[in-house]
């Protein structure tokens, strides 16, 4: 089944969106307000701290920052829910949660401005599917589950964008070591599909093509 992900994962290896350059409204009292849009520094890097859940078993995420500091890549390599044949119960629902370091040059604070997820899908007549994301900075409220849906029959690669209002970025406040957290599930569901057939979800990858992308806003701290 992985194969065919693979093989049809080449749409999804379009380059990424960009950033907006409109201005983000200040979130915090800590951060200095910003004029203009502000390159990302030099020198920024992620680690994963611990990585919990069904849909990620041990080893399999990984994280990677962009060359220009923009945005942050994670990349699966095991998170399929599937329901339907020989499926066992619990696999129609997979999760992960990411909680990351993310090392940032003294005199820069950043917020998620948009996250793309991607993956592949087939979906048979009358089944179902659900990817549902979150993230927050350690410490601080977690930000509203976007959630998306797809229909069965479905049989393609999927693509699905969340955007934050400049107006509602959450920086993670000056000076403070926060980790950050990534909630992610997704779910399968039979519906009226033949339960003898299979229906799954992925957000993984056998060649490291299918990649969900955060973009960061950055911010000059006073």
């Amino acid at each position: 089944m992985r194969k065919g992900i693979a093989i049809s994962a080449a749409a999804a290896a379009a380059a990424v969106l960009a950033l907006t350059s409109a201005t983000a409204a200040p979130a915090s009292a800590t951060a200095a307000p910003v004029l203009a849009r502000t390159a990302g520094p030099n020198g920024v890097t992620i680690e994963i701290a611990t990585v919990n859940g069904s849909g990620c078993p041990a080893g399999t995420a990984a994280v990677a920052v962009s060359d220009d500091k923009e945005a942050f890549t994670v990349t699966y390599s095991d998170y399929m829910a599937q329901a339907g044949g020989s499926s066992a119960p619990t696999d129609f629902r997979k999760n992960c949660q990411i909680n990351l370091k993310v090392h940032v040059p003294q005199g820069f604070t950043y917020a998620i401005a948009s996250a793309d997820y991607r993956g592949f899908a087939s979906l048979e007549q009358g089944a179902g599917g659900v990817e549902k994301a979150s993230y927050y900075f350690q410490g601080m409220s977690q930000t509203t589950a976007i959630t998306h849906n797809l229909k069965g029959q479905f049989a393609d690669n999927w693509q699905f964008t969340d955007t934050n209002d400049v107006a509602q970025l959450v920086y993670k406040p000056c000076g403070e070591e926060r980790n950050f957290n990534i909630n992610t599930e997704l779910r399968v569901s039979k519906g009226t599909s033949d339960p003898a057939k299979v229906s799954f979800l992925a957000m993984d990858s056998t060649d490291g093509s299918i990649k969900t992308t955060y973009h960061f806003a950055w911010k000059r701290c006073p």
